[in-house]
């Protein structure tokens, strides 16, 4: 990952490269902003650009021995540590014990979010952490002396995730890392990290990606046209995962939108016999897809809820053109008084989904409830 394959960002990346240059590198770096932001892809190529044997001014070479190594993810000076689970490999887990599968998965796209880690280890209903253990791990790693680069560094991906333990063992090493040691940690959540930790770190903030540069992004990475691209990027509310996911899987979107749309059909005529057949078409779909129809839900929802209180204006609502042909008819019966309850209800759904539930029961009692909020 080079500096260059990430869109926009520049200031951030001109503070990156000066730091390196003016050779002023804190020890402890904190890079944060909401999900979707490319706070990890700014780390590994920050990375990759202070062990690159050729820098330019501006980028990492990309051929030297060191950049093919970290491209591979497999450079001996470069760690990492992520949320893992516990049962599946190990009763006393550690990144090391998921780290094939962790290259592979960044390799892929580094633009990601901890559900799609989970899902990519087939553990997407635990709750992934950083355990205690993972502690011991890094101090033993970090207390030998490097190998190939002048630095050894350390990416934590998601330091929120961290037991208490982990984090009041790391305190010491963190304030006070042995010599030519750097700590990347990339949160989305910064806020739930203990403040131990952050006073420690130098706070590297990163601001959502604009719609121009997620729209150039799609456009040249994924092949699509330049107006469907401008229309994902706008929906996408400055989320390049978001916009990736949304083209990736455009059919899956076309479906959860058709059936939403009958799901509102049937619930405002009170057409019952539709709304079971609604049901028993939906529960037969999978977990996943019935999942994301219901995200999918909540979020038009909220886009319609916006059009009612006349926000379209205010470059606040975000839609497709066929989202939007639709929620030109349909807003105004989506109100302050049934938006609460409606999401409430569909979120439960997702909730039972989740927990194994039977869906037959499950979408036609979300139908029924539908019928009453909706008119």
């Amino acid at each position: 990952m080079n500096f260059a394959d990430i869109p926009g960002h520049r200031e951030i990346k001109g503070k990156l490269l000066r730091s390196v240059r003016d050779e002023r590198v804190s020890h402890a770096q904190l890079f944060a902003g909401p999900g979707g932001c490319g706070s990890m892809a700014l780390a590994l190529a920050f990375a990759r650009y202070i062990s690159c044997e050729n820098r330019t001014e501006n980028d990492s070479c990309g051929v030297c021995k060191s950049c093919v190594k970290h491209e591979k993810m497999i450079h001996p000076d470069l760690h990492f540590v992520f949320p893992v689970i516990k049962g599946k490999k190990a009763t006393d887990p550690v990144s090391d014990h998921y780290i094939a599968e962790w290259r592979d998965f960044v390799k892929k796209s580094p633009y990601f979010t901890i559900n799609n880690w989970l899902e990519f280890i087939e553990v997407e209903n635990a709750q992934g952490m950083i355990f205690a253990s993972e502690a011991s791990e890094i101090i033993k790693k970090l207390n030998l002396k490097t190998y190939e680069s002048e630095y050894k560094i350390m990416i934590i991906w998601l330091p929120e995730k961290m037991h208490q333990a982990t984090s009041n063992k790391l305190l010491k090493m963190i304030e006070e890392p042995p010599e030519k040691t750097l700590f990347l940690l990339v949160s989305d959540e910064p806020d739930k990290i203990i403040p131990t930790i952050l006073s420690r770190c130098q706070l590297v903030k990163i601001p959502s990606f604009s719609n121009r540069d997620i729209e150039r992004y799609l456009a040249e990475s994924s092949g699509i046209t330049s107006d469907k691209a401008a229309d994902l990027s706008r929906v996408s509310n400055g989320s390049i995962i978001r916009a990736i996911e949304l083209s990736e899987n455009e059919d899956a979107t076309h479906a959860s939108l058709e059936r939403f749309k009958s799901l509102m059909r049937f619930a405002w005529k009170r057409d019952i016999i539709s709304l079971i057949n609604w049901s028993e078409e939906i529960a037969v779909t999978g977990r996943e897809p019935q999942k994301n129809f219901i995200l999918f839900s909540i979020r038009l929802l909220r886009e319609n809820l916006m059009l009612s209180l006349g926000q379209k204006e205010n470059n606040i609502v975000f839609l497709t053109g066929e989202e939007n042909s639709f929620s030109e008819k349909f807003h105004p019966s989506i109100t302050r008084q049934n938006i609460f309850p409606l999401t409430e209800e569909f979120s439960l759904v997702h909730s039972h989904i989740e927990a194994n539930g039977n869906p037959k029961i499950i979408f036609l009692d979300l139908a029924l409830k539908v019928t009453k909020l909706i008119r």
